[in-house]
Parts: C-alpha cells; sequence; structure tokens
C-alpha cells in the first residue's frame, strides 16, 4: 500500500503505473491526504531528522540534488517527505508503486526527466518517488540506477523492509538511508488537534471525547495514517448522529408548536461508542500509561513462568489489541528467557532474541505471529532460575564487600616486570591437562568455595547439574 496520494498544485500526470491522485478534488479526498504537511516545519516526529543542518534539512532547503532512502514503519512520514521535497523544491513530482510499475515504467521516468534536464526553455528536474521499493526485482532496482548516479532523478525511495536485505547494494550506496521512526501518543495525538480545527480537515464541527482519543491513540499504533483514517470514520458516524439528534429535537418542537431553542451550531461529539462502531474495534481496558499496562505486562510473564500457555497466549492479545508497543513485549520476552528458563533450555534466549529481531524487521501485524511462537516456546520450556539467583547472589556479595584480590597466579603477566611480582608464575593452562580442567584456585580467598550457580534437575538444566557437580570436584580437589 501507498503512503499517501499527494495533492499538490501543478503536479504533473504520473507516469504509468504510478498512483498519484494530484488532480482529485481536494475536498473529495481522504483526510490523512487533506493533512499532509506541506513544510518540514508542519512534520511530526522525526526530529532526528530535522535539526539544522541535518541531511533532509539541506536537501529541502538548501536545494542539493540527494536521492533519498526511507526506511520506516507505515504512516511515520515516508510519502509526505517525498511530496515536502517535491513541493518545496519546485520540482516535477513522478510517483511510482513498486507493486504495479515495471522496468519499462522506469525507463520511460528517466528518459522523460533526462529531456526536462535539456530543455532549452529552462531545465526541470524531477522527483522519482517509488514505494515499497523492496518489491521493484534487482533487474527493476538496476534500471534506476543510471538516473540516479547521472543525477538525472532525484530518487526518493520508501520502504517498510530492512533496506540492507531488500534494496540492491549499488543502490543503497548511492542514495541518503533515512531511518523513521513510530511516531509516539504525543506526536498522534497532535495530528488529530491538528486534524480537528485545520479548514483542511474537520474545519473544528468536531468534539473529540477524551476516552475516545485513548482509544483511538492505541488503535493507531504510532501511524499517522490510520489515525487519520479512523478519525475520519468516526466523524462521519458523529455528523450523522448529531444530524438525526437535531431532527428529533426539532420534530419535538413542531408537535409542541415551540419555536426550537437547541444551539444548531454545537459541534458534534466524537465519543468512543460512536468510534468503536466506525472502526469495528472495542476498547480494551488498557492504559499505556497506567496500571493495566504493568497488570497485563505482569500476567503475561508470570503466565509463562507458570507454564500455562493458553492464558499467555491471552495476554499477548490483549497486548496486541490494545496497541502497545511490540517492542515492549519482544523485551519482555527476552528477559523471560533467561530470568524463568534459564539453562533449563538453553535456547528459549535465541527464541526470544529472534522473535525480537523479527519485530524490528518486519513490524506488526504480521510480527504478531513470531511474538506468538516465543510465547509458546516459552511458556512450554522447562523453567529454572537458577541463572539469575546466581547472579544477584554474586552481586550481593560484591556489594557487601567480599572482593577479596585476585590470586597472583591469575593476574595479567603480559607487561614488564609481572614475573618478577610473580603474577601469572605458577598459573596451570586448562588445555594441557586431559580432561580439560586443571585444579587450582580461580576465585579470590573471600569467596573461594561458595556456590553461586545452583542448577535445577528441570530440563536440559539436569546435564548441566551433573556437570557443574563433576568439575567443582576437580578444581576444589587441590
Amino acid at each position: 500500500m501507498s503512503d499517501g496520494l499527494f495533492d499538490l498544485p501543478g503536479a504533473p500526470a504520473p507516469a504509468r503505473g504510478g498512483g498519484s491522485l494530484a488532480d482529485m478534488d481536494h475536498t473529495a479526498a481522504p483526510l490523512a491526504v487533506r493533512m499532509r504537511p506541506r513544510s518540514l516545519d508542519e512534520l511530526v516526529g522525526q526530529q532526528h531528522l530535522l535539526a539544522p543542518g541535518s541531511p533532509l534539512r539541506r536537501l529541502v532547503e538548501g536545494d542539493q540534488p540527494m536521492s533519498l532512502l526511507l526506511w520506516g514503519p507505515p504512516g511515520t512520514g515516508k510519502t509526505t517527505i517525498a511530496a515536502v521535497v517535491s513541493h518545496q523544491t519546485n520540482r516535477k513530482f513522478v510517483e511510482l508503486s513498486a507493486v504495479t510499475a515495471g522496468v519499462k515504467d522506469v525507463r520511460q521516468v528517466i528518459d522523460g526527466a533526462r529531456r526536462d534536464l535539456s530543455r532549452a526553455s529552462g531545465a526541470v528536474e524531477t522527483v522519482l518517488f517509488i514505494d515499497e521499493v523492496h518489491r521493484f526485482t534487482k533487474a527493476q532496482q538496476d534500471a534506476l540506477l543510471p538516473g540516479v548516479e547521472n543525477r538525472w532523478v532525484t530518487l526518493v525511495a520508501a520502504t517498510t523492509e530492512n533496506p540492507f536485505f531488500s534494496v540492491i547494494s549499488p543502490l543503497l550506496s548511492r542514495s541518503l538511508l533515512l531511518t523513521l521512526e513510530s511516531l509516539t501518543d504525543d506526536d498522534i495525538s497532535t495530528l488529530l488537534d491538528r486534524a480537528l480545527v485545520d479548514e483542511r480537515g474537520l474545519d473544528d464541527e468536531f468534539e473529540l471525547a477524551a476516552d475516545a482519543r485513548d482509544h483511538l491513540l492505541r488503535m493507531a499504533g504510532g501511524d499517522a495514517r490510520r489515525a487519520l483514517t479512523y478519525l475520519e470514520a468516526a466523524a462521519g458516524g458523529a455528523r450523522a448522529k448529531h444530524e438525526q439528534a437535531l431532527k428529533y429535537a426539532s420534530a419535538e418542537q413542531d408537535e409542541q408548536d415551540e419555536p426550537a431553542e437547541q444551539d444548531t451550531a454545537e459541534r458534534a461529539v466524537i465519543d468512543l461508542v460512536t468510534l468503536e462502531t466506525a472502526v469495528d474495534r472495542a476498547a480494551v481496558r488498557y492504559d499505556r500509561a497506567g496500571d493495566q499496562h504493568y497488570d497485563v505486562a505482569s500476567a503475561l510473564i508470570k503466565s509463562i513462568r507458570g507454564s500455562d500457555v493458553d492464558a499467555a497466549m491471552h495476554y499477548l492479545a490483549r497486548m496486541i489489541e490494545a496497541g502497545e508497543d511490540p517492542r515492549f513485549i519482544a523485551r519482555r520476552l527476552v528477559i523471560s528467557a533467561s530470568e524463568d528458563i534459564g539453562m533449563g533450555d538453553p535456547t528459549a534466549l535465541g527464541v526470544a532474541v529472534a522473535a525480537a529481531e523479527a519485530v524490528q524487521l518486519i513490524g506488526m501485524p504480521e510480527a504478531r505471529i513470531n511474538l506468538a511462537q516465543a510465547v509458546v516456546a516459552l511458556a512450554l520450556a522447562p523453567k529454572s532460575n537458577a541463572v539469575i539467583t546466581a547472579v544477584d547472589a554474586a552481586i550481593a556479595d560484591v556489594k557487601a564487600g567480599k572482593v577479596g584480590p585476585v590470586p597472583p597466579h591469575l593476574r595479567d603477566a603480559h607487561y614488564a616486570g609481572a614475573k618478577k611480582l610473580g603474577h601469572g608464575s605458577s598459573y596451570q593452562y586448562s588445555h594441557d591437562d586431559p580432561r580439560g580442567i586443571v585444579p587450582q584456585q580461580y576465585a579470590p580467598d573471600v569467596i573461594d568455595g561458595t556456590d553461586y550457580y545452583k542448577p535445577t534437575r528441570r530440563g536440559g538444566e539436569a546435564s548441566y547439574a551433573d556437570r557443574v557437580a563433576a568439575i567443582r570436584k576437580i578444581l576444589r580437589d587441590r
């Protein structure tokens, strides 16, 4: 799907395969299109890209030709940035979608851009925007190289997938990679406020109830386009309800043969029920900034710890439906993999880390599957807290002052004079022993003989329990 469509005055007709509706009646355009920022100063979020002197600022305000590769989740402003580059620099704008365009379309645009640059009446530069560039084949991406290398076009390519995997190296090296981040709730709230009052938007016709705003922020999940689309749908429902209420009040007044007293200029209210009806998605009782956030997250981890896979899946679903940041969920799973499972199943950490990486690489909603797989694996894995118990016990001793000197034979012996001090002189190399273990002291005297790691007999840790016992016997037999 495209990040959006443009409403640019004088924008050229797109090449075949494009999807821009620049000539569409502005009033008929979706709210997300009407509210598209017209300058970098109107862009919400992405402050790391908007600092004075940043590459994006230099490109737009300094009018420097530079191809961009925009990588980020949906609804974070990729298409908006392309529009601003075109609009503020007075370049011709052409949009192609990688879903429908082919090599012929790409070459057509580049040939047209070369002709525009060589016009006798005045050169015109072209911005070529390609949405979902990761869908282009290698041959299609290769077709872009001459235009980018010779600066016949300023390429602005957008992708939701990791460009280091999905974009060919020659194109990547010729473009400036800008990484966009998911918008925060404050960013989305700013956009909603702007859309409610701006004449391009809802023109102060509606009032957004506080609980409806909170639910809208949860459903948006950092996606500006989704937030504005839901707001527009809810506004339509609120308008219909408001008009119906006015008609009913007017009919009652007519029956009583009294003049109507209602304020017809009163704004329609977008409440939670109207929002739920408009987007067909019920509000989940979940406050990302309050108790519910921590209660549900705690319940997820405790259900995993208790090996109740069904309860864990329920709490995962609640977090997903409430619009919880999937990265937060993934981080909790990575912690649980070591805290609650540890050496009971050493592969659990790898599963959790892989799920966290998948969240970054794929994004929602598909990443829900990766999170669910990790939850199932962790919930059903043998449990052991021996790892966290060991490290916390060791930290407690260090805090208590049990930090005796390192035994001389373990000290660094590589610098001049170390041997005179006796450093390393009696150290025995473990690999010289057929067992691979030499009975010598490693711990400081103050904690020598202390057992921090106490393995369980559950799952894979049972074999480690036997090995730990054997190793300790060898080490301490001195």
